[in-house]
């Protein structure tokens, strides 16, 4: 999309406002925790450093060394717990490495699906859809309203280095059809996530997100987890972590 090509204008939205803890998760739909894993930092690298590097993102299923950090009472499921103000659970994880070789770019969207163990037809959940391998499905927007996903950094990110691009408050909007995004970024504004490892930012869910090709290509690894304080219905079930 247009409004992605020229970075420049996110950045100097960025720098009009350099002090990210100026951004609430409860008014704007994001907010950092600042080196809330720094002292992690060296369990989940281990955790996370026999997982292929050639893919845009993989799946994360069955990694019992991060358990006790994303469980609710760890850090960073505490984190997400706070925001939401009430108990959840881990739903999905995603690890991405964007680097010189994997140097992708994202455009402006809403994530709008979530993964399930099995496909059961059930009012408001469809189109469904298998990535990765596992099954995905659209829910109603009211229940993607209720989650939080927290991106935790592996390594700095800088503006070189593709920071995620959010529009502050989009989240709000509901689901926004594709031809209203640009609109709606303009009129939201963009604001470049900048981080150091060891920092979580958390989001709605929903917000409108975006990320260009870095600029000097290194490693940008991200570990995605999505937080959900939600049973689903008729017997779905959330795929987990």
């Amino acid at each position: 999309m247009a409004i992605l090509k020229d970075l420049r204008l996110a950045y100097s939205a960025s720098m009009r406002d350099p002090d990210p803890t100026s951004l609430s998760f409860a008014a704007d739909g994001a907010e950092i925790c600042a080196g809330l894993v720094a002292d992690e930092l060296g369990v989940l690298l281990v955790a996370l450093r026999d997982l292929p590097r050639d893919q845009p993102g993989v799946r994360i299923q069955g990694r019992n060394a991060l358990s006790s950090l994303l469980a609710p009472e760890g850090p960073i499921g505490s984190a997400a717990a706070a925001v939401l103000q009430r108990p959840c659970r881990t739903v999905r994880a995603v690890l991405f490495d964007k680097t010189a070789e994997t140097n992708w770019a994202l455009a402006w969207h809403q994530d709008r699906t979530i993964s399930v163990r099995a496909r059961r037809e059930v009012d408001g959940f469809g189109p469904w859809t298998v990535k990765a391998g596992l099954l995905h499905v659209a829910p109603p927007f009211a229940l993607l309203a209720r989650m939080a996903t927290l991106r935790i950094h592996l390594d700095d990110v800088p503006p070189t280095n593709a920071p995620l691009l959010i529009a502050p408050g989009s989240h709000r909007r509901g689901r926004i059809a594709v031809g209203e995004v640009d609109s709606v970024v303009r009129q939201c504004g963009v604001h470049a996530c900048l981080a150091r490892a060891g920092d979580v930012w958390l989001y709605s869910t929903p917000i409108l997100h975006a990320s260009e090709r870095a600029s000097e290509p290194a490693h940008r690894r991200v570990l995605q987890v999505d937080y959900s304080p939600d049973e689903l219905p008729a017997g779905l079930e959330w795929q987990g972590v």
